[in-house]
């Protein structure tokens, strides 16, 4: 896992729309940067629709909002489309920044143990060094968490 106070790992990876995107592209902004498992499941449907509702007020506090899964950009497209999502979300099928950013781990589900996404939020600041990280936070209530965050800075 990374620390609070470095700088986070730079990527690149592609947008819903196929175009590349790096996060080094963000900087001079507050980069919200969420980990999720997977597209259209019930809760990173929710938690994507949170940071959308409040995706004006993010982008009034000069916060961009970016969501990361293994899905393909296609799926994001669709996803995107499907709950009119307004922020960033990029296609990491590789596990490039899945893995430099520590997510990708054991999990229990039902007694059965796997590989896979923990959800994380990363806060960065404008230089892209790490103000915090959310490990394994809840769906229904980070992107509030978030926000109280960002306007408590």
């Amino acid at each position: 896992m990374l620390d609070i106070g470095k700088i986070a790992p730079d990527f690149t990876l592609s947008d819903k729309d196929g175009t590349e995107r790096s996060l080094s592209e963000f900087r001079g902004k507050k980069v919200v940067l969420y980990f999720y498992s997977k597209d259209n499941t019930s809760g990173c449907t929710r938690q994507a629709n949170a940071f959308a509702a409040l995706y004006d007020e993010f982008k009034a506090l000069g916060a961009e909002v970016i969501g990361i899964s293994r899905d393909s950009a296609a799926s994001h497209l669709r996803f995107a489309e499907k709950h009119s999502l307004p922020f960033v979300l990029l296609a990491d099928p590789e596990r490039q920044a899945i893995e430099a950013y520590g997510v990708w781990q054991e999990k229990k589900l039902y007694g059965k143990v796997s590989m896979g996404v923990v959800r994380t939020t990363f806060i960065l600041d404008e230089n892209g060094v790490i103000l915090k990280i959310m490990p394994k936070v809840k769906p229904d209530t980070n992107a509030a968490d978030v926000l109280a965050y960002l306007k408590n800075l």
